[in-house]
């Protein structure tokens, strides 16, 4: 018999999706150089993308309604659509009951810990979040010249301003420093999330179920569908509704990044946006796979 594969090494079907990311920033990145209407438009570096007025798609402009009401509250629509899925799908409990299961109650903590590092990166890590630390680090700054030039701010007074909301708040730009995509950090990580918990369930595939290994406590290398309950692969295989609408939102996700990926940022943001979701998913879906421990805790999807 073939030697497994490591547990720390993505399935058939999680390399197509690890592939899917840098692929699409990469088609979107070359489409913003090829195009000459988006080379024509008139860039704003200090906010890394393109005049409203003059933008070179409706895609471009920050106001569009897919970016306020979709990207700006992506982690409302991740949340919704993944609990509605959670709670109504049959491998994880009884359809249309919200009864706690103990496989809903792994998926609420893997969601638990992929939304906390989605806060530590771009809401709040002990202060100023992972975004904002970042580009201080870097030697970015609020940047108020034009509010001093007119008497309103205390030049003395730049350095309070330690996030991008508050700089913005008064007024201020932030500027100087390396600011990772947290667009790109957003999108990657929702709908990968999406795809982990969703796809090993809906998938009827026995070569995706077989691919993804573990360590055992003895540290025997075996398929992760010997912890798997045989009800669970029962069940498995459904297309919900609530598995159609998260899938839906994640196919969206990916549609967003492209649409960032060609009109927003440049490639180093959107790379450093790329590296940091990555690394979120690698604690939550490859590390357990390697930890007896805490996979007993937080589980896997679909096992």
């Amino acid at each position: 018999m073939a030697a497994r594969r490591s547990p720390f090494m993505p399935t058939y079907l999680e390399t197509i999706l690890l592939s899917l990311y840098p692929a699409t920033l990469i088609l979107g990145s070359l489409f913003a150089l090829l195009d000459p209407v988006s080379r024509a438009a008139p860039y704003n570096t200090a906010t890394q993308s393109h005049y409203a007025n003059t933008a070179p798609s409706y895609f471009a402009k920050k106001n569009n309604v897919f970016n306020i009401f979709f990207v700006k509250q992506g982690w409302a629509w991740v949340t919704f659509s993944y609990l509605f899925f959670l709670f109504t799908h049959p491998s994880t409990g009884p359809v249309g009951s919200l009864s706690v299961t103990p496989k809903r109650i792994r998926g609420l903590l893997r969601y638990g810990i992929v939304t906390l590092w989605w806060i530590f990166v771009t809401q709040w890590f002990f202060g100023p979040a992972i975004i904002d630390r970042g580009f201080l680090l870097t030697g970015g700054q609020c940047d108020l010249v034009e509010l001093a030039d007119q008497g309103k701010v205390d030049m003395d007074n730049t350095r309070q301003f330690v996030t991008g909301v508050t700089c913005k708040a008064v007024g201020g730009k932030w500027k100087g420093g390396h600011d990772i995509s947290g667009h790109v950090f957003l999108l990657v990580l929702g709908s990968m999330f999406i795809f982990e918990e969703v796809l090993h369930v809906v998938s009827n595939s026995t070569r995706v179920k077989e691919e993804r290994t573990i360590f055992m406590s003895d540290g025997a290398v075996k398929s992760a569908e010997v912890e798997a309950e045989r009800a669970a692969s029962e069940s498995s295989g459904q297309w919900t509704l609530g598995a159609k609408i998260v899938l839906g939102v994640a196919a969206l996700s990916l549609y967003m990044l492209l649409m960032t990926a060609a009109y927003f940022h440049t490639w180093f943001e959107k790379l450093t946006g790329l590296v940091v979701a990555f690394s979120g998913i690698f604690v939550v879906y490859f590390l357990p796979r390697a930890v007896p421990a805490l996979r007993q805790v937080i589980g896997l999807p679909g096992v």
